[in-house]
């Protein structure tokens, strides 16, 4: 008889594609097991889920607003409708265990697996746990974690450090910088930085490309500028005349070459991200995004650059110093290998692959 999973979360792709990437790693062990996904109605998962080939369910429930308490009204109300139908679809699943991945439909979800006596598994991503992770740890049977140190927020003996799993299509670098640079119109022979704001963009980052141009000219530096499909339109009418060496794209279709190309990488300090970067082995500069809980992002940096494996610029700060010591970071080799060197130390690559035996170890 196929066992039966539930992986529950969502909302950004920081937590679908390690989603994602834990089910295809389920399937490859067990390529008859029944996998249902389990996210937030109107969240990014309802579509991704579904275009990398599961079932998906949609649960009416929203995070708790920090900037509008007004929001929040109907949270109480939403939240016991999640669970009510969470029971339900564990019950006519018939789930032998729950993961949850983070976002907001993994903690009625989860909630309900261990009012139900379904083991679960939680993969917490970042290197500060947040308030409804750590809840749930406590009853959890095992937590995945990808930094070390995470016995602060959950009891040490569920603790398994296993990395995140990553798009491995995306870290597939050797031996692809030729066709890399071709293939985004730049030259051999000149140094490269690429700049990605992730999938939406990210507007410090953009506006600190802008004002570089000229920093870029002198330099003799190539860019690579995914701006972001949220501000590509904007950023295309008010750069009339974009620098023959910088490259400016909403997205990156071939994240490969992006990272084969670059010889310095600069992004924001999603879970996701670092683990890539990490596998990528190159040196980065993180500019974290202040736009997140509990910081988060500035935590997942600092534990790079408490290891000498990375820069962080602050996104306050970014627009007046991160062009310059990006440029200057370029020009001093030693520093540049020392990143370089420090940042692949951190990489694990099989994160999806111990995470699914894990997963399986709880159906008994």
């Amino acid at each position: 008889m196929a066992h039966k999973v539930i992986i529950s979360g969502g909302g950004t792709g920081g937590h679908i594609f390690p989603a994602i990437a834990i089910a295809n790693a389920l399937r490859r062990v067990e390529p008859d097991i029944e996998i249902l996904f389990v996210g937030a109605n109107g969240k990014m998962e309802m579509e991704k889920v579904p275009a990398a080939g599961y079932s998906i369910i949609g649960l009416d429930i929203q995070g708790f607003n920090r900037s509008s308490l007004l929001k929040n009204i109907a949270l109480p109300f939403k939240m016991v409708k999640s669970l009510l139908k969470a029971r339900k679809i564990i019950k006519d699943f018939k789930a032998d265990v729950a993961v949850g991945v983070g976002g907001y439909a993994s903690g009625p979800l989860l909630m309900m697996a261990n009012m139900m006596g379904v083991p679960t598994l939680i993969q917490e991503q970042n290197s500060y746990a947040g308030k409804t992770n750590k809840s749930l740890g406590q009853k959890a049977q095992k937590v995945c974690v990808a930094y070390e140190g995470m016995e602060q927020f959950f009891p040490a003996e569920k603790v398994l450090l296993t990395g995140n799993p990553i798009r491995r299509p995306s870290v597939d670098i050797e031996g692809k910088k030729g066709e890399a640079l071709v293939s985004f119109g730049l030259e051999g022979g000149k140094k490269t930085i690429l700049v990605t704001g992730g999938s939406l963009g990210a507007g410090t980052l953009n506006d600190c490309v802008k004002q570089a141009f000229d920093k870029f000219k002198d330099a003799d530096v190539q860019v690579i500028w995914q701006c972001g499909s949220y501000y590509h339109e904007s950023l295309s009418k008010e750069i009339q005349d974009l620098p023959y060496n910088v490259k400016m794209m909403p997205f990156l279709q071939r994240m490969d070459y992006a990272y084969a190309a670059a010889d310095l990488i600069i992004a924001r300090a999603g879970a996701g991200t670092i683990s890539e970067l990490c596998v990528v082995g190159k040196p980065v500069i993180l500019v974290p995004s202040p736009n997140v809980a509990e910081d988060h992002q500035t935590k997942n940096a600092l534990a790079l650059v408490n290891k000498k494996a990375a820069v962080m610029v602050k996104d306050v700060e970014a627009r007046a110093k991160l062009m310059e010591e990006a440029l200057t970071l370029l020009d001093n080799g030693s520093k540049m290998n020392e990143l370089a060197d420090n940042i692949q130390k951190l990489a694990l690559l099989d994160a999806d692959d111990v995470i699914a035996h894990e997963v399986l170890k709880l159906i008994k």
